[in-house]
């Protein structure tokens, strides 16, 4: 099971006990998944159609705690459009029938009781016109906190993703229109959680790509399990990496320091075979003669193994003059050529 399908599933099981929130998340559905019709004879049906099994659960599970009332589920098989079940209800026995590849449609038959869902979620008018798009913009059952909240993991759950954390940190929602898009933008705001906006295709996605900002948004979502398991994975990738990075580091100062010492070796070995370590005072030959003896030991260990011990600063010193006095001898030589 994919890490989205996991955080889909741990909000599916979950129903806020506050009536105003769970009309909230019905909102969020009916907006992002819904369809809506009225006959001839004016009478009201909700349709909604995912291919994901979790969104007809929590809808049925909604409708059940806020409105007392259990909507018909169909699965259709979509490769052949064909109905394989027909249920007033969602068991876990029937997992093995209801899987992947099949449109899961939850449908409130009865006018008035589809009319009253929607007017409690304010997606038609007083009138009982359907807002243009099912337009949740504005909507007064989304104004409290909790309530957002409600709205945000209904909006998550119709049309939401997120990637496996152990590969990447990414979070989306995609939305119908720009103006959808904007508001739940809005809404993550208020928590704190500065999302984006682009269009892809024909939807507009309000995405997230860092690991601090998704675990806040499971947390506004309550997906409490899930944000676990996501920081225990933000704390291995974070130990790996200060590992990597340490590595590197170690790695890049042995690679100057071994730089370093062949080049010096290599001034040494000039100064020798051009005019020998006679002409050099005695801290500068003793020190070269270490070098070549030495050439893998760090500047400390040169030190210490002098005969008159000195710091890592003053064998630098020394090195430098025998590279100095190397470099001289190179132009001189070209001088003369």
């Amino acid at each position: 099971m994919s890490f989205s399908k996991d955080v889909k599933e741990e909000l599916s099981n979950q129903i806020n006990s506050a009536r105003h929130c769970q009309i909230a998340e019905v909102a969020a559905i009916i907006s992002l998944c819904g369809r809506i019709s009225i006959s001839v004879r004016d009478e009201y049906m909700i349709k909604i159609h995912s291919e994901n099994l979790t969104v007809a659960r929590k809808f049925q599970n909604l409708l059940i705690a806020a409105f007392d009332v259990r909507p018909e589920i169909i699965v259709r098989q979509k490769k052949y459009e064909r109905n394989i079940v027909q249920t007033s209800e969602l068991r876990s026995d029937m997992e093995e029938t209801l899987k992947k590849g099949n449109i899961y449609i939850a449908i409130v038959k009865q006018s008035d009781v589809a009319k009253n869902i929607l007017k409690a979620t304010r997606l038609i008018t007083e009138y009982g016109d359907i807002k243009e798009n099912l337009s949740i913009v504005d909507n007064i059952v989304v104004q409290n906190t909790c309530c957002k909240r409600a709205f945000i993991r209904g909006s998550f759950i119709s049309s939401g993703s997120i990637s496996d954390p152990s590969k990447a940190y990414h979070f989306e929602i995609a939305l119908p229109t720009r103006p959808k898009a904007v508001q739940l933008r809005d809404m993550l705001k208020v928590f704190g959680i500065e999302a984006k906006i682009v269009q892809r295709k024909r939807y507009f996605v309000v995405y997230l790509k860092e690991g601090s900002q998704i675990v806040d948004l499971l947390n506004v979502m309550e997906a409490h399990i899930a944000l676990m398991n996501l920081e225990n994975v933000r704390i291995l990738k974070e130990m790996r990496n200060s590992i990597n990075r340490q590595v590197n580091c170690e790695t890049a100062n042995i690679n100057k320091t071994v730089a370093a010492a062949s080049k010096q070796v290599e001034d040494i070995l000039f100064i020798k075979e051009l005019i020998g370590f006679g002409e050099l005072d005695e801290g500068l030959e003793e020190i070269a003669t270490l070098r070549l003896a030495h050439p893998e030991a760090s500047l400390k260990e040169l030190g210490q193994l002098l005969s008159v011990p000195i710091g890592k600063s003053g064998v630098n010193h020394r090195l430098r003059k025998l590279s100095i006095i190397a470099d001289n001898l190179r132009e001189h030589k070209e001088e003369k050529l």
